[in-house]
């Protein structure tokens, strides 16, 4: 009887390690026999050039997506015509997941820079999960994630002060990269200045000098679209101040 070759665990954790697939392809205590039916539904290094799309609203749920490299952003159209940036996807990090209730796309996936995509047909991801232990579980949490992110992008919202928004963005940003492996306290935002303002709800001109004030305060150094936090302190202080709240109107009884 002809022994089974061994599987190439490194291998295949190197060929995910670059954009941390393995965060959701290689969760613990899944052995090797798992793991090959996992990595076989995985088509990989789909090339998506700058602007284009990985799906549009309307859509039905075919795959979930993951960027190799490069950078998506998820954006909604309005009756008006308008684009509202719902959110950044950064490599590793599960692209598609708007569709999971209605089985449709709410929104359509652009690509902020060049990239290159693993593409996980959901179908397929599905009938794995249900046979590999653990699986689901680390489908869950990567969904957890993913709510999280929609939780800090109300938090930003409800800010009142520009500081505070561009502070939390920065913070949250930070904490991503470091999650995929990267560093947190400097890193190229892979969005234009026109994209940040649009998702944090501030014109343009108030991020541009909000970014200056950051600045001139000592908490980053910007050069282009490189961030460098330099002090991390003051920037997660700012990001998580609560704001005073507003004084009661005086009465005007006589």
């Amino acid at each position: 009887m002809t022994a089974t070759p061994p599987l190439d665990i490194t291998q295949l954790r190197r060929g995910c390690g670059h954009c941390s697939l393995h965060q959701l392809c290689l969760p613990g205590g899944i052995d090797g026999h798992e793991l090959e039916q996992l990595d076989s539904i995985v088509r990989r290094k789909r090339p998506v050039e700058r602007g284009g799309r990985l799906f549009r609203a309307g859509d039905p749920l075919e795959a979930v997506y993951v960027a190799r490299d490069g950078a998506f952003k998820s954006v909604s159209t309005t009756e008006e015509g308008e684009e509202q940036i719902l959110g950044f996807h950064l490599p590793g990090e599960l692209i598609g997941l708007d569709a999971l209730g209605a089985e449709r796309h709410r929104c359509e996936a652009v690509a902020l820079t060049t990239a290159n995509v693993c593409e996980v047909p959901f179908d397929q991801l599905s009938d794995v999960a249900a046979r590999v232990p653990g699986l689901q579980q680390q489908l869950m949490r990567v969904i957890g994630q993913s709510v999280g992110r929609d939780h800090d992008h109300l938090g930003m919202l409800v800010r009142r002060d520009a500081d505070g928004r561009v502070a939390l963005f920065l913070h949250s940003l930070g904490e991503r990269y470091a999650h995929i492996g990267q560093p947190r306290d400097v890193f190229k935002l892979p969005m234009s200045r026109e994209d940040i303002a649009n998702y944090l709800g501030l014109a343009i001109e108030t991020v541009s000098r909000t970014f200056g004030r950051l600045q001139e305060q000592g908490i980053i150094e910007v050069t282009g679209r490189r961030v460098a936090v330099v002090d991390r302190a003051r920037l997660d202080r700012l990001a998580h101040q609560r704001e005073a709240p507003e004084p009661a109107a005086r009465s005007r009884r006589a």
